[in-house]
């Protein structure tokens, strides 16, 4: 996500009549009661851990290319059918960076889909860290771009223990390369599109032609200690439907406390791209800390503290048994 581009909501006014943390939109229906099979996060804790094992993933590393081999491989081992995307990217900076955005599909023979989606890059720059020396280190990254992967393997192996509908499928993108975006220690460079490159690509180039979906799902940063996920600027302009399906499925499910109903940034994310480009109204679940001086996004954001002690299995259950309530009343 794009720090730069993190605007306050008042830019979406006229279109939602109201600003930053003002009650967003969420309706649910009085019979409805949480449905589906139950969402484990010490799984999903152990797929971050597995991840962060390998180093950073920054890109063109070894740790980044045996992670997405790794990633590829378990998607694969509960039966999904994994397409590896590769293409070559420019940086902000001319870096050629060798991308691979991973997409595992369930049930790829069906037209109606769900896209569920997340980064799997690490930041190169600790850039936003209290310490200026530590700024040109690479983040481990377990809540920023491991946990929605994460979240993802969790649910891709749940769905070899129970089916949902049987005429829906769910392609799960990892998209690659979204964190490569101009440090902050970079001045006199225009980084308006140097964020999300690897969603950029596929939303450009989707791996089946003319791919279409119900509607997409991003989850970024979907661990972290203290989260709170407010309703994101582009998410409400492009897919607010979407939005109010999920806000209402977290309330269903019991975690409308992690789900305020309430607006927070706009934020320079994959989902972007994915709305604008493929014309897939898409959300993103983000989290919006309103106290916190350091960040919006959180005190561990492009921080070398983003690591597994600062990840909470509430907060990846929350937001994995969401997912579940989504794709179960489907």
């Amino acid at each position: 996500m794009n720090y730069y581009r993190f605007l306050i909501f008042f830019s979406f006014l006229l279109l939602t009549a109201c600003g930053s943390q003002q009650k967003g939109n969420v309706t649910t229906a009085k019979n409805e009661e949480p449905v589906g099979i139950t969402f484990m996060a010490d799984s999903a804790y152990i797929f971050c851990e597995q991840q962060c094992q390998f180093g950073p993933r920054t890109m063109n590393s070894e740790a980044h290319d045996r992670c997405g081999q790794w990633i590829a491989s378990k998607f694969s081992e509960y039966g999904m059918t994994v397409t590896l995307q590769k293409a070559d990217l420019k940086g902000y900076d001319g870096t050629v960076l060798h991308s691979t955005n991973i997409i595992a599909s369930y049930r790829p023979d069906l037209a109606d889909r769900i896209l569920l989606c997340a980064h799997w890059d690490s930041r190169p720059w600790a850039d936003n860290d209290p310490d200026p020396d530590n700024w040109k280190t690479p983040v481990m990254a377990a809540n920023d771009g491991a946990s929605g992967v994460g979240v993802m393997l969790e649910v891709a192996r749940l769905l070899t223990t129970d089916t949902l509908n049987s005429q829906l499928g769910i392609d799960f993108i990892c998209f690659d390369a979204e964190d490569w975006g101009v440090p902050q220690f970079v001045n006199d460079v225009d980084g308006s599109d140097s964020w999300a490159l690897g969603a950029q690509y596929w939303a450009a180039h989707p791996h089946v032609e003319g791919y279409k979906a119900r509607y997409g799902i991003l989850l970024d940063m979907v661990g972290g200690m203290g989260a709170h996920f407010y309703q994101e600027g582009y998410s409400r302009h492009y897919a607010n439907n979407v939005v109010n399906r999920v806000w209402q499925a977290a309330a269903v499910a019991g975690y409308a406390s992690f789900f305020p109903p309430r607006t927070g940034g706009t934020v320079t994310d994959d989902h972007v791209p994915v709305n604008e480009v493929a014309g897939i109204p898409c959300v993103d679940i983000i989290p919006y800390y309103a106290d916190c001086e350091q960040s919006s996004f959180g005190p561990t954001w492009h921080t070398v503290n983003d690591d597994m002690q600062h990840l909470d299995l509430n907060t990846l259950k929350a937001v994995g048994q969401t997912i579940i309530q989504v794709l179960f009343t489907e």
